[in-house]
């Protein structure tokens, strides 16, 4: 090896991370196999190589014996002592046995060894920079679509988007921006392999921490969220601060903030709802846009029955009781709506002028 392979490892070192004593370790061991593999050599072998000059020598080690039995293996003691006088019985002998035209296959092999290790490190610093970015967002470019997944080009790995995280009649194509949330990263042998979404939950989380200073700061914190990706969500925030609205800070100016949302989402509608210790009055919050009259809670059950008006029903349900779902995903209860007229007839409520329960809640289409 020349000193400019050596001075190669001490900028790999440098700029790759790589220890160069790991390296040199790493030679050792493979040039070991290289040799018994290419000089039909089954004796025990050491290979030395300097880590300042690059010389490697190749040692065979024989056991000190009074009789050989196997001379790739033992050594007798006389023999042993020619080396070195102060050999005894069972010390372990080196005899050098590099053989002339080693240097080049110690090149081959250390150059296949040098451009493994680089490759397995820079898998590692890949995994360890995406591993930190897990549950978060990142903005990549659509390379490519196979039939189950669309992969992304992250710049330096290229991650996948399985068609089933899309949110419904979403496509897109070769070259387009694409923002998704990493469900996960695992360190596989073929290198780290991420796992993207555009249907989690956790995307509309971020997505507001990213557009809303107060929910960055602190100030604002979200709660609980609740989504049927393309469809409809809910984001339940509270305010730290009793000065500032949780609902106004995520609306923004004019609505500025969530329609930049809403727009990245495709159009998703999204609930946004204060939250509350008080049961009743979180649970009526979660079912905006519809109004409600009153809220019965049952703890034993966590179960709350929800009686709204008349003409307030459909809206409280929601399509196919996606309101419904949503709040009670949201809020974690069960939720059993009922209109004014149910309730009279089931339970005996007499209807009343009794005012709507005051909500704070904003839906955004």
């Amino acid at each position: 090896m020349s000193m400019d392979f050596i001075e190669a490892m001490n900028e790999l070192e440098r700029e790759k991370g790589i220890s160069k004593d790991i390296l040199f370790e790493a030679i050792e061991a493979a040039l070991i196999s290289s040799y018994k593999r290419n000089f039909n050599a089954a004796q025990n072998v050491r290979v030395d190589m300097n880590r300042h000059t690059g010389a490697i020598k190749v040692f065979a080690r024989k056991m000190v014996v009074e009789d050989v039995l196997d001379p790739r293996t033992e050594i007798s003691l006389p023999a042993a002592r020619e080396l070195n006088p102060s050999f005894l019985i069972d010390d372990v002998a080196e005899i050098e046995v590099t053989p002339r035209d080693f240097g080049r296959i110690a090149a081959q092999t250390a150059k296949q060894v040098v451009t493994q290790r680089i490759r397995e490190a820079e898998r590692g610093l890949i995994y360890n920079a995406f591993v930190e970015k897990e549950e978060d967002i990142v903005t990549g470019i659509v390379q490519r679509q196979d039939l189950r997944n669309i992969f992304v080009d992250l710049g330096k790995v290229e991650a996948h988007l399985p068609l089933n995280e899309l949110m419904p009649n979403e496509k897109f194509k070769h070259g387009d921006r694409i923002k998704a949330y990493i469900t996960k990263v695992e360190n596989t042998t073929k290198g780290p392999q991420i796992l993207l979404s555009r249907t989690h939950p956790g995307l509309l989380k971020r997505l507001f921490e990213l557009e809303v200073p107060e929910i960055f700061e602190g100030v604002v914190e979200i709660r609980s969220v609740a989504r049927e990706a393309g469809f409809r969500s809910k984001i339940a925030v509270y305010s730290r601060n009793p000065e500032v609205d949780p609902v106004g800070s995520c609306v923004g100016p004019k609505g500025t903030r969530v329609q930049t949302i809403v727009n990245e989402l495709r159009g998703e509608k999204i609930d946004i709802v204060r939250y509350s210790d008080s049961i009743e009055e979180y649970v009526a919050n979660a079912l905006s846009p519809s109004k409600v009259l009153e809220v019965q809670v049952f703890e034993a059950e966590k179960m709350a029955r929800v009686i709204v008006p008349d003409y307030q029903l459909s809206l409280a349900i929601g399509i196919k009781g996606q309101n419904a779902r949503l709040a009670a995903k949201l809020t974690g209860w069960k939720i059993d709506i009922k209109s004014e007229t149910q309730a009279e007839e089931e339970f005996g409520r007499e209807k009343t002028n009794q005012e709507e329960l005051p909500q704070d809640s904003v839906s955004i289409d």
